[in-house]
């Protein structure tokens, strides 16, 4: 699978890291199963077109979350690890046949009073709103808006910010997201949708809202997301 970013926000992960979150995700969602061997290495670099050393820096990463094993003279094993430190750990949309790389557009970026239909979450009366279409490789699958208490930060470029919003909050404002309540329901598509995402506004889809914790288990982030249920479910895998 060659990397295409042409969906992609300006601030795209590294290539390294997005094969090995697309890898992550694969196991993640038993497309790659425990114990199976991945090809081998310049057939995979091959694949992703990728030089062997980009590609073995993404298998690196795996071996640290513990999702792979390099057994010397005989290749890469699958290993499914108790607590991937997967960078879209959080990320519960898949596509319909399992798995598949998030990908961002940023729409908007605007600090704002908090709406009165927001549950309370952090100290501010405002915050950064986010709008982004959300891509599973390339496919259109969500329409997203998240809001971060305006405590976290005075501003945030936009150009700074990666695909991951949660990377971005651990690397440049010292924030973890450590854990996340979601409520799945159904609601219709707001009126901002874009036309790359298929279903029109108004239209009943796949809904989620979610309050987001910091790792001092205080609510800092109010999102939701409307998702494409003809292309994508969303998975929560317990253990």
């Amino acid at each position: 699978m060659p990397m295409n970013t042409t969906t992609a926000s300006a601030a795209a992960l590294p290539t390294f890291v997005q094969i090995s979150e697309a890898i992550a995700r694969d196991i993640m969602a038993g497309r790659l199963l425990d114990g199976e061997k991945l090809p081998p290495e310049r057939a995979m670099a091959a694949d992703w077109g990728v030089a062997v050393g980009t590609l073995r820096k993404a298998l690196g990463l795996l071996v640290d979350q513990k999702l792979l094993e390099r057994v010397q003279g005989s290749g890469n094993y699958v290993r499914h690890g108790e607590d991937a430190d997967s960078i879209y750990a959080f990320f519960r949309l898949e596509l319909k046949a399992g798995g598949g790389l998030p990908r961002a557009q940023m729409l908007s970026l605007d600090r704002l009073p908090k709406p009165p239909d927001t549950p309370k979450f952090g100290p501010s009366d405002h915050a950064f709103r986010f709008r982004r279409l959300r891509f599973l490789n390339d496919t259109p699958v969500a329409l997203e808006e998240i809001w971060l208490d305006g405590s976290t930060a005075k501003s945030i470029d936009p150009a700074d910010i990666s695909e991951s919003l949660y990377h971005h909050y651990k690397s440049r404002l010292g924030l973890w997201i450590t854990r996340a309540e979601d409520r799945v329901s159904v609601a219709p598509v707001p009126d901002w949708r874009v036309d790359q995402f298929g279903p029109k506004a108004g239209i009943t889809c796949g809904y989620v809202e979610r309050v987001a914790y910091d790792q001092h288990a205080n609510p800092i982030e109010f999102s939701r997301n409307w998702f494409d249920t003809s292309v994508v479910a969303y998975v929560s895998r317990l253990k």
